[in-house]
């Protein structure tokens, strides 16, 4: 049974149709622009625009159409005894009508009048000007931009027709309703943040400052929506932010309230948009805007900073339901950006101007927090292999790992054989899904390459901290039972491709190049510390086949030569075992490789006359010098590699023969003074030169030749002087 108040209810809409309906008859059957207007006002008195349904605004549409309302915005003056601007009031009141129907708001003559909103939204009250009428036109454009931001093509019209500068007009001039315009402005950006920059860059500079200054100076609650907001206006994509001559003064006002915010007493609503914004700046900026202020402000705010994100981190991770984790990973994946930045500020220690002591401290809490995420990825089940923060956890973890190995050793060892399992699922099944990477777009708090690879490249991340890990017995037994050193190789010719064409890549070169020379370092671990590994497993033979193959086209190029290095290190470690395989029979293909490799051996040091005393030293060739402290031990154990590979190859001396190496070698040591010569390079030279003397005759003979005895007992080579002296 329906009651009074319902029946009174139906009552008073009724009434309040055939009211409407009769003065849409009178402007139906108006007969000029004065008895519509007059008709208009009685329509606008009947209801107002919120308060209609959509048949009552689709009965206004067809009485009155766009074109009215349109001459009426455009109309300025205004009817004697009436207040200024009440045409155009009249005017937005019909607009805004028509927005609150999804029909009408994508209609070309909506879209066609975004300029006259944009006008009416950016303009201040002229003198003389009724206040009732201006605000209630600011606020009907409003919400005729807002209705139109509501869907994806009235974004583009908003972004392409001049809204983005109106609304920035509208905020740093404080016009009324200027808070709808900050948040209209970051729906914009949220939705085509490169296509609003590109547009109206100078006009979001001057916002991102003014939001900035605000930030640091506000002490009200204001100052939380503000640290929300920020978040919107950085970075500037593609552009480098320092070209703004405000930049820095923008990042100390964020840095300011950032303190401020963090060293205060916070509910969770309140910490976790600072948490967001710091996670931002140290992604998107690096660490110069907490650095550049002083040491003692400086420790304090990264303490706290750290100790907030870690405890975070933990409250989130060690919750049995993970329900907290799921419910905001955006706030864990930003405390995973602050505390990376813990671990380079404690790499880096007194560099900083951190204490042992302090650095300690940090190092403790961050071990807390690893000790959670790895726990949390323990619990991981097959169907959530694919969540975008599962991956953020397992990249923060490999940063940890790359730095960290003593601490938690037996966690990592348990999570070990779950993290080549991940790697291996995504490498072999990768996924290409829209929604995906729109998720992993926000948690990678930039929009970054990040977003499109990563459902491929978990490896990446990982590689860094198992090439510590593979030296260790307990951690290089786990990820050889796993079969990791066969994901290895799968991975390591995926990268070398990539690199090798530089075409369609999802990663820049370098990248590229870092993840070959990182595999590359986990691959000698194994062959230093397990030769009857190589011996067995087939793969190597693939492995060895793949670096002799590449080497060439890597030693013609300057930028390359750290990669040679490895490459020609590995192959040599390698072939010392497995110098009895068919892979290493004397073909086109090995010989090619050891040319190369004694080219990349014999090329590091050059004769050089010293001005001062006129003693001539064996300096590094240029082209070394400027990498040798990457590769100085790489080309070490590669003399000793190749040495033990003599009298394996029987027709290796012949191509360093052919080489002149042996020539050069004299050469150097003819010319040098021996007492200037480093002792290290003394014995690499001795061991190359004592294994051709015995194993090869011509070599000794062209040694003998060359007084070799003589230069190895001036120079200390007791084992090569043996050689050569015996008969």
């Amino acid at each position: 049974m329906a009651s009074n108040s319902d029946k009174t209810t139906g009552t008073e809409s009724q009434s309040s149709n055939r009211t409407l309906e009769r003065c849409l008859k009178v402007l139906q059957d108006a007969k000029n622009d004065s008895e519509q207007f007059a008709a208009l006002l009685l329509v606008t008195k009947v209801v107002k625009a919120g308060e209609t349904d959509t048949d009552s605004r689709q009965q206004i549409f067809d009485a009155i159409g766009f074109s009215f309302p349109n001459r009426l915005l455009i109309t300025k003056e205004s009817p004697s005894g009436c207040p200024n601007l009440i045409f155009r009031a009249l005017g937005m009141t019909l607009f805004a009508c028509f927005s609150t129907n999804p029909e009408m708001v994508s209609h070309p003559q909506m879209l066609n009048t975004i300029p006259i909103f944009n006008e009416i939204v950016s303009s201040s009250i002229e003198p003389g000007a009724d206040i009732t009428t201006f605000t209630s036109m600011i606020e009907d454009s409003y919400q005729c931009l807002q209705a139109i931001s509501s869907s994806p093509e009235g974004q583009r019209h908003l972004v392409t027709q001049g809204t983005v500068f109106a609304l920035c007009r509208a905020y740093q001039n404080q016009c009324h309703g200027c808070e709808k315009a900050l948040y209209l402005l970051v729906c914009l950006l949220n939705a085509m943040e490169k296509v609003c920059w590109n547009t109206c860059k100078p006009e979001l500079l001057k916002m991102r400052n003014t939001l900035s200054e605000q930030f640091a100076t506000d002490q009200g609650h204001q100052k939380f929506e503000l640290c929300n907001l920020m978040q919107h206006f950085l970075p500037t994509p593609s552009e480098d932010p320092t070209e703004d001559p405000t930049f820095t003064t923008c990042l100390k006002n964020c840095y300011i309230g950032l303190f401020s915010i963090l060293s205060s007493k916070l509910s969770i609503s309140q910490r976790d948009p600072a948490l967001k914004l710091a996670g931002l700046l140290l992604a998107v900026y690096g660490t110069d805007w907490i650095m550049t202020v002083n040491a003692e402000t400086r420790n304090k705010f990264l303490s706290l900073l750290v100790n907030l994100a870690c405890v975070e981190v933990r409250i989130c991770l060690e919750d049995p339901s993970q329900e907290a984790a799921y419910a905001k990973p955006d706030v864990i994946t930003a405390c995973y950006s602050i505390i990376e930045f813990g671990m380079m500020v404690c790499v880096l220690g007194d560099k900083v101007h951190l204490t042992e002591a302090e650095s300690r401290q940090l190092i403790a809490i961050m071990v807390e927090a690893f000790g959670a995420i790895i726990d949390y990825i323990k619990q991981v089940k097959e169907e959530q292999l694919r969540d975008p923060f599962l991956f953020a956890s397992i990249r923060v973890l490999g940063a940890w790992l790359a730095e960290e190995t003593c601490a938690l050793k037996q966690e990592v060892c348990d999570v070990l054989p779950f993290l080549i399992h991940y790697a291996r699922v995504l490498f072999e099944c990768p996924i290409r899904s829209d929604n995906v990477d729109n998720e992993v777009k926000e948690l990678s708090l930039t929009d970054s390459s990040e977003a499109k690879t990563w459902s491929r490249d978990a490896l990446r991340f990982l590689l860094p901290g198992f090439c510590h890990l593979s030296v260790e017995d307990a951690p290089r037994r786990i990820l050889i039972s796993h079969g990791f050193h066969v994901l290895l190789l799968r991975y390591f010719t995926q990268q070398w491709e990539v690199f090798n064409t530089c075409q369609n890549a999802p990663l820049s070169p370098d990248k590229t190049e870092m993840n070959l020379r990182t595999a590359c370092g986990i691959f000698l671990n194994l062959v230093v510390t397990d030769p009857a590994l190589i011996r067995q497993e087939e793969c190597f033979l693939t492995l060895l086949n793949l670096l002799m193959e590449s080497l060439p086209s890597l030693l013609c190029n300057q930028s390359y030569l750290i990669l040679a290095a490895n490459f020609t290190t590995l192959g040599l470690m390698m072939s010392r075992i497995l110098a009895g395989t068919p892979v290493l029979q004397e073909t086109s293909v090995p010989q090619g490789f050891f040319r190369e490799a004694i080219q990349f051996l014999s090329k590091a040091h050059a004769a050089e006359k010293e001005e001062a005393d006129q003693r001539t030293l064996i300096v590094l060739t240029e082209r070394y010098q400027e990498v040798w402290d990457q590769i100085s031990e790489l080309w070490f154990l590669g003399m000793q590699a190749f040495s033990s590979c003599i009298p394996l190859l029987p027709w290796l001396p012949q191509n360093v023969i052919e080489s002149k190496w042996m020539n050069n070698i004299f050469d150097l040591l003819t010319r040098a003074s021996p007492t200037s010569v480093e002792l290290d390079l003394v014995a690499a030279f001795q061991c190359v030169l004592a294994e051709l003397a015995k194993n090869n005759k011509s070599c000794k003979d062209f040694m003998l030749l060359k007084n070799g005895a003589e230069r190895a007992n001036l120079y200390g080579m007791s084992i090569l002087k043996d050689v050569l002296c015996k008969n």
